[in-house]
Protein backbone atom coordinates (compact mmCIF):
# COMPACT_ATOMS: atom_id res chain seq x y z
CA UNK A 1 0.00 0.00 0.00
CA UNK A 2 1.18 3.15 -0.91
CA UNK A 3 2.30 5.97 1.97
CA UNK A 4 0.31 9.01 2.26
CA UNK A 5 0.03 11.82 4.74
CA UNK A 6 -2.64 10.80 7.47
CA UNK A 7 -5.30 8.10 7.32
CA UNK A 8 -5.08 5.36 4.25
CA UNK A 9 -8.95 5.40 3.78
CA UNK A 10 -8.02 1.96 1.54
CA UNK A 11 -6.50 0.59 5.15
CA UNK A 12 -9.67 1.77 6.91
CA UNK A 13 -12.07 0.52 4.50
CA UNK A 14 -9.95 -3.00 4.91
CA UNK A 15 -10.58 -3.03 8.02
CA UNK A 16 -14.20 -2.19 8.25
CA UNK A 17 -14.64 -5.25 5.63
CA UNK A 18 -12.41 -7.97 8.01
CA UNK A 19 -14.37 -6.71 11.14
CA UNK A 20 -17.91 -7.21 10.15
CA UNK A 21 -16.50 -10.46 8.43
CA UNK A 22 -15.65 -11.05 11.79
CA UNK A 23 -19.35 -10.28 12.92
CA UNK A 24 -20.85 -12.86 10.08
CA UNK A 25 -17.68 -15.58 10.50
CA UNK A 26 -18.99 -16.32 14.41
CA UNK A 27 -22.50 -16.59 13.29
CA UNK A 28 -22.85 -20.55 13.01
CA UNK A 29 -25.90 -20.05 10.64
CA UNK A 30 -24.62 -17.00 8.58
CA UNK A 31 -25.26 -17.53 4.95
CA UNK A 32 -22.59 -14.97 3.34
CA UNK A 33 -19.51 -16.46 5.86
CA UNK A 34 -19.79 -19.14 2.72
CA UNK A 35 -18.72 -16.41 0.57
CA UNK A 36 -16.05 -15.24 2.79
CA UNK A 37 -12.23 -15.80 2.56
CA UNK A 38 -12.20 -18.72 4.51
CA UNK A 39 -14.19 -20.07 1.76
CA UNK A 40 -11.98 -20.10 -0.48
CA UNK A 41 -8.32 -19.94 0.87
CA UNK A 42 -6.29 -21.73 3.47
CA UNK A 43 -5.82 -18.49 5.38
CA UNK A 44 -9.06 -16.15 6.71
CA UNK A 45 -9.29 -12.64 7.70
CA UNK A 46 -7.62 -13.08 11.17
CA UNK A 47 -4.79 -12.62 8.89
CA UNK A 48 -5.81 -9.49 7.19
CA UNK A 49 -7.07 -8.19 10.78
CA UNK A 50 -3.38 -8.70 12.22
CA UNK A 51 -1.78 -7.29 9.02
CA UNK A 52 -3.54 -4.06 9.42
CA UNK A 53 -2.96 -3.57 13.01
CA UNK A 54 0.48 -3.47 12.32
CA UNK A 55 0.40 -1.31 9.45
CA UNK A 56 -1.91 1.12 11.06
CA UNK A 57 0.50 1.00 14.25
CA UNK A 58 3.58 1.78 12.42
CA UNK A 59 1.67 4.41 11.40
CA UNK A 60 0.31 5.59 14.39
CA UNK A 61 3.35 5.54 16.30
CA UNK A 62 5.28 7.46 13.15
CA UNK A 63 2.50 10.02 13.20
CA UNK A 64 2.98 10.97 17.10
CA UNK A 65 6.81 10.65 16.91
CA UNK A 66 6.85 13.10 14.30
CA UNK A 67 4.52 15.76 15.43
CA UNK A 68 5.20 15.23 19.76
CA UNK A 69 8.43 13.36 20.40
CA UNK A 70 9.97 9.89 20.64
CA UNK A 71 8.12 9.82 24.73
CA UNK A 72 5.26 10.65 23.15
CA UNK A 73 4.65 7.74 20.95
CA UNK A 74 6.10 5.11 23.21
CA UNK A 75 3.60 6.71 26.14
CA UNK A 76 1.26 6.53 23.31
CA UNK A 77 1.32 2.90 23.12
CA UNK A 78 1.82 2.17 26.76
CA UNK A 79 -1.88 3.28 26.69
CA UNK A 80 -2.79 1.53 23.97
CA UNK A 81 -2.22 -1.82 25.10
CA UNK A 82 -3.60 -0.44 28.15
CA UNK A 83 -6.81 0.31 26.27
CA UNK A 84 -6.97 -3.04 24.24
CA UNK A 85 -6.07 -5.17 27.89
CA UNK A 86 -9.75 -3.23 29.11
CA UNK A 87 -11.42 -3.98 26.10
CA UNK A 88 -10.40 -7.55 26.20
CA UNK A 89 -12.28 -7.90 29.98
CA UNK A 90 -15.19 -6.17 28.78
CA UNK A 91 -15.13 -8.51 26.19
CA UNK A 92 -14.92 -11.54 28.44
CA UNK A 93 -17.14 -9.52 30.71
CA UNK A 94 -20.06 -9.93 27.79
CA UNK A 95 -19.32 -13.01 26.76
CA UNK A 96 -19.71 -14.59 29.94
CA UNK A 97 -23.24 -12.40 30.94
CA UNK A 98 -24.40 -13.50 27.43
CA UNK A 99 -23.43 -17.63 28.65
CA UNK A 100 -25.43 -16.69 31.64
CA UNK A 101 -28.32 -15.48 29.79
CA UNK A 102 -28.21 -18.17 27.74
CA UNK A 103 -28.10 -20.99 30.20
CA UNK A 104 -30.57 -19.37 32.18
CA UNK A 105 -32.60 -19.37 29.36
CA UNK A 106 -32.42 -22.74 27.99
CA UNK A 107 -31.51 -20.89 24.58
CA UNK A 108 -28.96 -21.83 21.99
CA UNK A 109 -26.88 -23.88 23.78
CA UNK A 110 -24.21 -24.23 21.33
CA UNK A 111 -23.11 -20.43 22.53
CA UNK A 112 -23.51 -20.82 26.07
CA UNK A 113 -21.67 -23.51 26.09
CA UNK A 114 -18.84 -21.81 23.98
CA UNK A 115 -18.59 -18.76 26.15
CA UNK A 116 -17.05 -20.34 29.14
CA UNK A 117 -20.18 -19.71 31.44
CA UNK A 118 -20.29 -23.16 33.02
CA UNK A 119 -16.47 -23.74 34.41
CA UNK A 120 -16.92 -20.05 35.78
CA UNK A 121 -20.23 -20.57 37.30
CA UNK A 122 -18.19 -23.45 38.99
CA UNK A 123 -15.13 -21.42 40.20
CA UNK A 124 -15.95 -17.87 39.50
CA UNK A 125 -12.77 -16.83 42.30
CA UNK A 126 -10.45 -18.88 40.52
CA UNK A 127 -11.76 -18.14 37.08
CA UNK A 128 -11.92 -14.50 37.26
CA UNK A 129 -8.09 -14.42 38.43
CA UNK A 130 -7.59 -16.67 35.36
CA UNK A 131 -8.98 -14.61 32.95
CA UNK A 132 -7.29 -11.75 34.66
CA UNK A 133 -3.84 -13.11 34.17
CA UNK A 134 -4.31 -14.24 30.38
CA UNK A 135 -4.83 -17.74 31.37
CA UNK A 136 -8.24 -18.06 30.33
CA UNK A 137 -10.17 -16.10 27.43
CA UNK A 138 -13.57 -16.76 27.00
CA UNK A 139 -14.48 -17.44 23.46
CA UNK A 140 -14.47 -14.16 21.58
CA UNK A 141 -11.94 -12.24 23.67
CA UNK A 142 -9.44 -14.80 22.63
CA UNK A 143 -7.62 -12.41 20.02
CA UNK A 144 -6.79 -9.50 22.23
CA UNK A 145 -4.29 -10.73 24.59
CA UNK A 146 -1.95 -10.69 21.31
CA UNK A 147 -3.22 -7.35 20.87
CA UNK A 148 -1.95 -6.39 23.81
CA UNK A 149 1.68 -7.42 23.93
CA UNK A 150 1.88 -6.22 20.09
CA UNK A 151 0.90 -3.09 21.61
CA UNK A 152 3.73 -3.03 24.24
CA UNK A 153 6.31 -3.89 21.35
CA UNK A 154 5.30 -1.02 18.76
CA UNK A 155 7.81 1.47 20.47
CA UNK A 156 10.34 -1.04 20.18
CA UNK A 157 9.53 -3.03 17.01
CA UNK A 158 9.01 0.20 14.77
CA UNK A 159 12.15 1.88 14.89
CA UNK A 160 14.32 -1.51 14.31
CA UNK A 161 12.03 -2.24 11.64
CA UNK A 162 12.81 1.00 10.22
CA UNK A 163 16.08 1.10 10.55
CA UNK A 164 16.90 -2.05 9.66
CA UNK A 165 14.12 -4.06 7.91
CA UNK A 166 15.69 -7.41 6.32
CA UNK A 167 17.16 -7.60 10.00
CA UNK A 168 13.66 -7.47 11.70
CA UNK A 169 11.86 -9.47 9.00
CA UNK A 170 14.80 -12.36 9.28
CA UNK A 171 14.16 -11.90 13.16
CA UNK A 172 10.55 -12.14 13.05
CA UNK A 173 10.96 -15.19 10.36
CA UNK A 174 13.24 -16.84 12.81
CA UNK A 175 10.56 -16.56 16.15
CA UNK A 176 7.87 -17.41 14.05
CA UNK A 177 9.21 -20.59 13.10
CA UNK A 178 9.90 -21.94 16.55
CA UNK A 179 6.77 -20.60 17.70
CA UNK A 180 5.34 -23.91 19.55
CA UNK A 181 8.18 -24.38 21.18
CA UNK A 182 8.56 -20.90 22.47
CA UNK A 183 5.27 -21.11 23.89
CA UNK A 184 5.42 -24.22 25.65
CA UNK A 185 9.29 -22.63 26.78
CA UNK A 186 8.15 -18.92 27.33
CA UNK A 187 7.56 -19.95 31.25
CA UNK A 188 3.90 -19.00 30.39
CA UNK A 189 2.67 -22.37 30.56
CA UNK A 190 -1.16 -20.85 29.38
CA UNK A 191 0.23 -19.33 26.46
CA UNK A 192 1.09 -22.90 24.62
CA UNK A 193 -2.44 -22.92 24.84
CA UNK A 194 -4.02 -19.68 23.57
CA UNK A 195 -6.11 -20.17 20.43
CA UNK A 196 -3.55 -17.43 18.55
CA UNK A 197 0.12 -17.96 19.08
CA UNK A 198 1.77 -14.63 19.73
CA UNK A 199 5.20 -16.13 18.81
CA UNK A 200 3.77 -16.77 15.52
CA UNK A 201 1.10 -13.96 14.32
CA UNK A 202 3.66 -11.62 15.01
CA UNK A 203 5.20 -11.86 11.28
CA UNK A 204 1.86 -10.88 10.56
CA UNK A 205 2.02 -7.87 12.30
CA UNK A 206 5.50 -7.48 11.16
CA UNK A 207 4.55 -7.87 7.78
CA UNK A 208 2.22 -4.85 8.44
CA UNK A 209 4.81 -2.56 9.55
CA UNK A 210 7.10 -3.40 7.26
CA UNK A 211 4.73 -2.33 4.50
CA UNK A 212 4.07 1.03 6.14
CA UNK A 213 7.66 1.53 6.99
CA UNK A 214 9.09 0.70 3.59
CA UNK A 215 6.55 1.21 1.13
CA UNK A 216 6.76 0.23 -2.59
CA UNK A 217 8.76 2.63 -4.82
CA UNK A 218 5.69 4.79 -6.86
CA UNK A 219 7.31 3.84 -10.20
CA UNK A 220 7.43 -0.22 -9.32
CA UNK A 221 4.03 -0.75 -10.10
CA UNK A 222 4.04 0.27 -13.63
CA UNK A 223 7.44 -2.08 -14.25
CA UNK A 224 7.63 -5.22 -15.64
CA UNK A 225 8.39 -7.15 -12.97
CA UNK A 226 5.54 -5.61 -11.18
CA UNK A 227 3.03 -7.22 -14.01
CA UNK A 228 4.81 -10.35 -13.44
CA UNK A 229 4.27 -10.77 -9.79
CA UNK A 230 0.07 -9.44 -10.88
CA UNK A 231 0.25 -12.93 -12.20
CA UNK A 232 1.85 -14.74 -10.75
CA UNK A 233 -0.19 -13.98 -7.51
CA UNK A 234 -3.59 -14.15 -9.22
CA UNK A 235 -2.40 -17.01 -10.57
CA UNK A 236 -0.89 -18.68 -6.75
CA UNK A 237 -4.66 -17.36 -5.55
CA UNK A 238 -6.63 -19.10 -8.48
CA UNK A 239 -4.29 -22.30 -7.55
CA UNK A 240 -4.74 -22.06 -3.58
CA UNK A 241 -8.98 -21.51 -4.19
CA UNK A 242 -8.66 -24.90 -6.43
CA UNK A 243 -7.12 -26.64 -3.35
CA UNK A 244 -9.82 -25.04 -0.57
CA UNK A 245 -12.72 -25.78 -2.64
CA UNK A 246 -12.29 -28.92 -3.94
CA UNK A 247 -9.30 -31.17 -2.33
CA UNK A 248 -9.31 -29.60 1.79
CA UNK A 249 -12.94 -29.35 1.79
CA UNK A 250 -13.02 -30.24 5.82
CA UNK A 251 -12.27 -27.93 8.52
CA UNK A 252 -8.70 -26.95 8.69
CA UNK A 253 -7.49 -28.68 11.50
CA UNK A 254 -6.95 -26.03 14.71
CA UNK A 255 -3.10 -25.99 15.58
CA UNK A 256 -2.51 -24.55 11.44
CA UNK A 257 -4.42 -21.28 12.78
CA UNK A 258 -3.33 -21.12 16.29
CA UNK A 259 0.60 -21.44 15.08
CA UNK A 260 0.41 -19.88 11.71
CA UNK A 261 0.88 -22.63 9.09
CA UNK A 262 3.41 -21.84 6.63
CA UNK A 263 0.61 -22.50 3.61
CA UNK A 264 -1.85 -19.71 5.39
CA UNK A 265 1.29 -17.43 5.72
CA UNK A 266 2.11 -18.03 1.56
CA UNK A 267 -1.77 -17.87 0.88
CA UNK A 268 -1.93 -14.11 2.65
CA UNK A 269 1.01 -13.08 1.04
CA UNK A 270 -0.34 -14.06 -2.57
CA UNK A 271 -3.61 -12.32 -1.70
CA UNK A 272 -1.91 -9.26 -0.11
CA UNK A 273 -0.08 -8.64 -3.61
CA UNK A 274 -3.00 -9.42 -5.66
CA UNK A 275 -5.16 -6.43 -2.75
CA UNK A 276 -2.33 -4.14 -3.58
CA UNK A 277 -2.84 -4.44 -7.79
CA UNK A 278 -6.49 -2.88 -7.17
CA UNK A 279 -4.99 -0.48 -4.57
CA UNK A 280 -2.49 1.19 -6.94
CA UNK A 281 -4.87 0.99 -9.59
CA UNK A 282 -7.46 2.88 -6.83
CA UNK A 283 -10.01 0.90 -6.92
CA UNK A 284 -9.99 0.02 -3.19
CA UNK A 285 -10.25 4.32 -2.70
CA UNK A 286 -12.84 4.81 -5.29
CA UNK A 287 -14.81 1.79 -3.28
CA UNK A 288 -14.20 3.30 0.43
CA UNK A 289 -15.72 6.59 -1.33
CA UNK A 290 -19.02 5.30 -1.72
CA UNK A 291 -19.24 2.90 1.38
CA UNK A 292 -17.99 5.41 4.01
CA UNK A 293 -19.97 3.57 6.38
CA UNK A 294 -17.58 0.55 5.83
CA UNK A 295 -14.79 3.06 6.45
CA UNK A 296 -16.16 4.19 10.09
CA UNK A 297 -16.34 1.04 11.02
CA UNK A 298 -12.56 0.28 10.16
CA UNK A 299 -11.80 3.75 12.49
CA UNK A 300 -14.00 2.21 15.67
CA UNK A 301 -12.29 -0.98 15.00
CA UNK A 302 -12.14 -1.95 18.93
CA UNK A 303 -15.64 -0.64 19.63
CA UNK A 304 -16.80 -2.70 16.57
CA UNK A 305 -14.82 -5.63 17.79
CA UNK A 306 -16.12 -5.85 21.37
CA UNK A 307 -19.74 -4.92 19.66
CA UNK A 308 -19.45 -7.67 17.48
CA UNK A 309 -19.28 -10.10 19.98
CA UNK A 310 -22.76 -9.40 21.57
CA UNK A 311 -24.23 -8.59 17.74
CA UNK A 312 -23.32 -12.03 16.60
CA UNK A 313 -24.20 -13.81 19.57
CA UNK A 314 -27.97 -12.26 19.74
CA UNK A 315 -28.64 -12.68 15.86
CA UNK A 316 -27.61 -16.50 16.30
CA UNK A 317 -29.66 -16.74 19.03
CA UNK A 318 -32.75 -14.80 17.49
CA UNK A 319 -32.65 -17.19 13.92
CA UNK A 320 -35.15 -19.29 13.90
CA UNK A 321 -33.81 -23.06 14.07
CA UNK A 322 -36.45 -25.31 13.11
CA UNK A 323 -36.92 -23.95 9.36
CA UNK A 324 -35.86 -25.97 6.52
CA UNK A 325 -35.02 -25.18 2.59
CA UNK A 326 -35.57 -21.95 1.61
CA UNK A 327 -37.31 -20.27 4.65
CA UNK A 328 -34.32 -20.97 6.45
CA UNK A 329 -31.76 -19.58 4.14
CA UNK A 330 -34.07 -16.43 3.84
CA UNK A 331 -33.92 -16.18 7.90
CA UNK A 332 -30.15 -16.74 8.25
CA UNK A 333 -29.90 -14.56 5.32
CA UNK A 334 -32.13 -11.74 7.12
CA UNK A 335 -30.06 -12.34 10.07
CA UNK A 336 -26.88 -11.45 7.65
CA UNK A 337 -28.31 -8.09 7.08
CA UNK A 338 -29.42 -7.36 10.79
CA UNK A 339 -25.65 -8.14 12.12
CA UNK A 340 -24.01 -5.88 9.27
CA UNK A 341 -26.74 -2.96 9.86
CA UNK A 342 -26.10 -3.32 13.79
CA UNK A 343 -22.02 -3.33 13.15
CA UNK A 344 -22.62 0.03 10.80
CA UNK A 345 -24.69 1.20 13.23
CA UNK A 346 -22.33 0.76 16.26
CA UNK A 347 -19.63 2.24 14.29
CA UNK A 348 -22.13 5.74 13.35
CA UNK A 349 -23.31 5.96 16.69
CA UNK A 350 -19.68 5.66 18.49
CA UNK A 351 -17.97 8.16 15.85
CA UNK A 352 -21.07 10.98 16.60
CA UNK A 353 -20.09 10.30 20.21
CA UNK A 354 -17.07 10.98 20.28
CA UNK A 355 -17.93 13.99 17.86
CA UNK A 356 -20.60 16.36 20.20
CA UNK A 357 -17.78 15.21 22.97
CA UNK A 358 -14.61 17.24 21.12
CA UNK A 359 -17.02 19.99 20.35
CA UNK A 360 -18.12 20.04 24.01
CA UNK A 361 -14.29 20.32 24.63
CA UNK A 362 -13.75 22.57 22.17
CA UNK A 363 -16.38 24.98 23.48
CA UNK A 364 -15.31 24.76 27.13
CA UNK A 365 -11.87 25.27 25.77
CA UNK A 366 -12.75 28.46 23.96
CA UNK A 367 -14.62 29.57 27.11
CA UNK A 368 -12.03 28.98 29.46
CA UNK A 369 -9.33 31.10 27.04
Amino acid sequence: MESRQGRSIEVDFFRGVVLIVIVLDHIPGSVLSHVMLHAYALCDSAEVFVFLGGYASAAAYMAVRAHRGVSAARGRFLLRGWEIYRAYLLTALLTLLSGALLALSHLNPPAAGLSGWAPFAAHPVRETFRILFLARQPYLSSVLPMYVIFALCVPAAVPFARRAPLAALAFSLAIWAFAPLLAVLSGTSTVANWQFNPFAWQLMFVFGMLCRLHPVPPGFGSSETARWLVRFAFTAVAVFAAIKLFVLTQPLPGPMKQHLAFARVVNFVVIAMAAAYFVHRGTIARIAARLPSVVTVGRTGLVCFVGGTLISVAVDTATPRALHGAAAFAAALAGDIVAVGATLGLARAWRGLLGRQRARAAVNGAGCG
